[in-house]
């Protein structure tokens, strides 16, 4: 008598093999800005809707409802990405210079004048100078050397 687990039919070996290992069923997948059925219901419920919910969010916001005030201004006013920065790091000519450079950013910080995410992007900058920096001061003695050990 065979048991469940042994019935070739159940176990998945003896299938066609219809898939190949690691090659996707749907090679192109799902195309790009596609919905599901919920998503395209429930917006075509709020679209139809759309003036009285926003007239109902606005009359919220004004009888005091921060959730709907928060709404209602997220809307009026982007939120703010990128903007440029008045902060003048010293000019980077060495590993000293940039050591310089985040002292002074680090001094924005702390005076409010950029925010730590500003900040950080700001030392990612420098810390790419002192990487480009350091790489080429290697590659010229790594020249000087190979050029010495030629002569001799």
């Amino acid at each position: 008598m065979k048991k469940k687990s042994e019935s070739p039919e159940n176990s998945g070996k003896i299938q066609g093999n219809q898939f190949k290992p690691g090659q996707s069923g749907n090679p192109s997948g799902k195309p790009k800005g596609a919905k599901n059925h919920a998503t395209r219901l429930a917006e075509s419920l709020l679209d139809s809707q759309v003036k009285e919910l926003v007239e109902k969010c606005v009359e919220m916001a004004l009888s005091g409802n921060g959730q709907a005030m928060k709404i209602c201004m997220d809307r009026l006013i982007s939120v703010r990405k990128d903007r440029p920065i008045s902060l003048a790091p010293p000019q980077l000519e060495n590993a000293e210079d940039a050591a310089k450079a985040m002292k002074s950013i680090a001094g924005a910080v702390s005076e409010s004048k950029i925010t730590p995410s500003e900040a950080q992007i700001l030392s990612a900058v420098i810390e790419n100078y002192r990487k480009v920096t350091e790489t080429t001061e290697i590659e010229k003695r790594l020249t000087a050397l190979e050029a010495r050990n030629n002569q001799k």
